[in-house]
């Protein structure tokens, strides 16, 4: 497998992380406002401060995923360049 192929690789298990802490950040958001309707502070407390450590871990996935995305596109463009390159001939 070449650099190209298994960077993009890389980025699709990136994505897929991206994606699931999205949707548990998501479900804990729903359990946040059931908690506030319900009047239960210790336990809302307690869901906003994950909600909050899961926000950082997004952010930095997020990050990682856009550092990808750059090695992803310089790895294309250099293979482009070798494989489109004329051959010298002395």
């Amino acid at each position: 497998m070449d650099l190209f192929e298994r960077l993009v690789n890389e980025q699709l298990k990136t994505m897929e992380k991206l994606l699931c802490l999205q949707s548990e950040i998501e479900r804990c958001q729903a359990m946040e406002k059931q908690l506030i309707k319900l009047g239960k502070e210790a336990e809302l407390q307690s869901m906003q401060e994950k909600i909050r450590q899961m926000k950082r871990q997004l952010r930095e996935i997020q990050k990682m995923f856009e550092k990808q995305t750059e090695e992803v596109i310089l790895s294309y463009q250099n293979e482009r360049r070798h494989t489109h390159e004329p051959s010298s001939t002395c």
